[in-house]
């Protein structure tokens, strides 16, 4: 899967453990859970991760390319340990630059050792050194602090230097994000270098105390993870206390951070980009020359032209996209049905009944799409609109849509290029929003623009984090530092949430929004879409989903950070949904704002958005047996529960400061029903321009 870490276990160095389970029992046949790190690797590829065991011959810059991190566990003379029995315990002084090389452009290396250092005869202290790192040559002792009474299986105590600064500015890792207890299984100490995080020491009542257990380094633009202890990841120990999410959260951290070049999708054609440039320029051209509606209302003869053009670049293009050929030409003959009818109102309904990308969902799959079209969040106007979209459709999605997600209408797409009506916030490509004559009996798809939100929501949520001081865990940290990872996990998001709005209790029309109301049912029932998305990513993750841990954060950040702060106050549904989120959270304790540093409490999230969620659900089952207005004022007290009312309120007061006719209601919603709190109002000022800067933003 894209994005995700790639992972090479060194096993040619007569290591002490193996990620093979059958060369473990080979290794140890009578106890192989003492010499396995099977399991260890099976969480990282439940985690989306690849994983792979070096077996043979020296370290080299090429075994290590495309790799994301190096890990050596414990080599060992056979003197000492079971080892895998392949080469010496000794790395070359060329391989040591190898590794040092391979940290400073970027890699990631865990190096696990053990106690009483020195007797294995491996050289890990000449590797570790080019990190500023020693192993001490002793067995700890914590009679006080221990497990199962055993003096030398010793409880590590966090360290308060847990979070890592991120290669991204002013974003934070935790490394022990939901870890709070390791046991160190005969572990030695170490030395560690100045601006080294510490993870884990020795207690004060140890023999040696305060010792660090674990560190991350960093190096270069790489990262180097050690531990003094080996068997806290072994099989048989990985489940005690948090060791799993420990070694996932190491792993993480420690791995390349995708540099992004990979993240606008394979190279557009020069041929087809050169055509679409042209047919760009004569749509732009053509836009002053359009009213609302449409329609010419400046120079008919220069549209006439303008539109001969557009229609000889698309002839043009067609080849290139063989499987819209039907469409395309009925695009032509729309265009001339338009110039002869005068160029009034166009009427674009069949060659919108020809356009079917529903029917091929192909991963990298381009279409040529022209329509008049008013772009949602973006221009108003009917103008014609050129845009060269790619669909997203990865082989796991597509399995997750037919076991159980179904959605035939929803098609992900990505930016190739397009005209300036898609300058703007619009995200969407909607059928609806096409000039026709009349409204077909019914719509068969919808493409949301994953490549748009996925970039937005990397831009916001990176200065939010950073305004806000927010420690992130190093998978939520990653989703923020790559476009390919964030784009896919905004696909599994929208393919949720999108087929939600026909699912459960329905006290109204779920696409209410053609109804008037007011605008608070609108927000309830968009973040009901997104705490049952989020609900089911909890579900997929159990389920070894990789992506699914993704959209939890997504949601999360996109709800708390974003959503609350974009647009104008009027009427803002997004918003307000956001703004209950948070003050669902910090009323429960979950998100904490102190001394000017948001905290969260990551372990507790999934319940808490699981209980408002409940609330909601209860709403809606409770409002099928209401009047409209019972539910109306049910669902006001709801928010204002929760998100303090403007205090002119009527609606606030109750039925008996509101008119009696239903229309009279909601016009007595007051514009801004919900003001931001203090804390949005702050953060607000604070992100307005990052949140402008994106307006029409590329994949990057």
């Amino acid at each position: 899967m894209k994005a995700f870490p790639s992972v090479l276990f060194d096993e040619a160095h007569s290591e002490a453990w193996t990620i093979r389970r059958d060369v473990a029992e080979t290794m140890n046949p009578a106890h192989p859970d003492d010499n396995s790190y099977a399991e260890a690797a099976g969480v990282l590829r439940r985690l989306g991760h690849t994983v792979a065991a070096h077996t043979e011959g020296p370290i080299t810059a090429a075994l290590l390319g495309g790799r994301d991190v190096f890990v050596v566990a414990h080599p060992s003379g056979e003197r000492w340990e079971r080892t895998t029995g392949v080469g010496r315990p000794v790395f070359t002084a060329e391989e040591i630059d190898v590794l040092d090389a391979y940290v400073r452009d970027g890699g990631g290396l865990i190096v696990l050792a053990e106690c009483e250092h020195d007797k294995y005869g491996s050289n890990l202290g000449d590797l570790l050194a080019r990190f500023g790192v020693a192993v001490e040559h002793t067995t700890v002792q914590d009679p006080a602090h221990c497990h199962n009474r055993v003096a030398t299986w010793i409880m590590g105590v966090p360290a308060g230097g847990a979070a890592a600064e991120g290669p991204d500015a002013g974003v934070r890792q935790d490394l022990l994000a939901e870890v709070r207890q390791a046991c160190f299984y005969r572990a030695g100490g170490l030395r560690v270098p100045a601006g080294a995080t510490v993870l884990f020491e020795t207690s004060p009542t140890a023999d040696p105390a305060g010792r660090p257990l674990a560190a991350a380094v960093r190096h270069g633009r790489g990262r180097v993870v050690v531990l003094a202890d080996s068997d806290l990841f072994g099989d048989d120990s990985i489940s005690d206390y948090d060791h799993a999410q420990l070694w996932t959260n190491l792993v993480t951290w420690a791995a390349r951070v995708p540099d992004g070049r990979a993240a606008s999708g394979r190279a557009s054609r020069e041929e087809v980009a050169a055509e679409f440039a042209g047919l760009k320029s004569a749509v732009e051209r053509l836009r002053p020359l359009q009213a609302k509606d449409g329609s010419i209302s400046g120079d008919k003869d220069l549209a006439v032209e303008l539109l001969s053009d557009v229609a000889e670049h698309i002839k043009r293009l067609a080849p290139h996209f063989p499987h819209d050929r039907a469409y395309l030409d009925t695009v032509v003959c729309d265009i001339g049905a338009w110039v002869s009818g005068g160029l009034g109102v166009p009427d674009f309904l069949d060659s919108l009944e020809a356009f079917h990308p529903d029917t091929r969902r192909e991963d990298g799959l381009e279409h040529l799409v022209l329509f008049p079209m008013y772009t949602q969040n973006g221009n108003r106007d009917r103008n014609l609109e050129a845009v060269w979209i790619r669909v997203v459709w990865p082989d796991w999605l597509a399995e997750l849509e037919r076991n159980g997600y179904d959605n035939p209408m929803f098609v992900p797409i990505a930016f190739e290029d397009f005209t300036s009506g898609y300058d703007t916030n619009s995200a969407v490509l909607f059928p609806e929003t096409v000039a026709v004559r009349h409204l077909p009996p019914r719509f068969t798809w919808g493409g949301i623009f994953c490549d748009r939100e996925a970039a937005r929501f990397r831009v916001v949520s990176q200065a939010a984090v950073a305004t806000l001081k927010l420690s992130l865990p190093p998978d939520a940290a990653r989703l923020l530092a790559s476009q390919d990872l964030a784009q896919d996990t905004f696909v599994l998001w929208d393919l949720v949430h999108d087929r939600t709005h026909s699912h459960g209790d329905l006290p109204f029309d779920p696409f209410m929004i053609k109804q008037r109301m007011p605008y608070w049912l609108y927000s309830l029932e968009e973040l009901r879409c997104d705490l049952t998305a989020f609900g089911e990513a909890v579900k997929l993750e159990v389920a070894g989903v990789p992506h699914a841990r993704l959209v939890q954060y997504a949601i999360l950040f996109d709800r708390l950070f974003r959503f609350p702060i974009t647009g104008e106050r009027v009427r803002n549904y997004d918003g307000l949904g956001g703004q209950l989120l948070f003050a669902y959270l910090h009323r429960r304790g979950v998100v904490r704002w102190t001394d000017n540093r948001l905290s969260i409490d990551w372990a507790r999230v999934a319940d808490r958005v699981a209980d408002l969620r409940g609330e909601v659900e209860t709403l809606y089952r409770d409002g099928i047996d209401r009047s409209k207005t019972a539910h109306w004022l049910a669902a006001h007290r709801l928010v204002a529960g929760y998100v303090e009312p403007n205090p002119a309120s009527a609606w606030h007061q109750g039925i008996q400061a509101l008119p009696a006719e239903q229309k009279a209601m909601v016009d007595a919603v007051l514009p801004d029903e919900f003001p931001l709190s203090m804390f949005y109002e702050a953060l607000r000022r604070k992100l307005a321009d990052v949140v402008e800067s994106t307006k029409g933003i590329r994949a990057r």
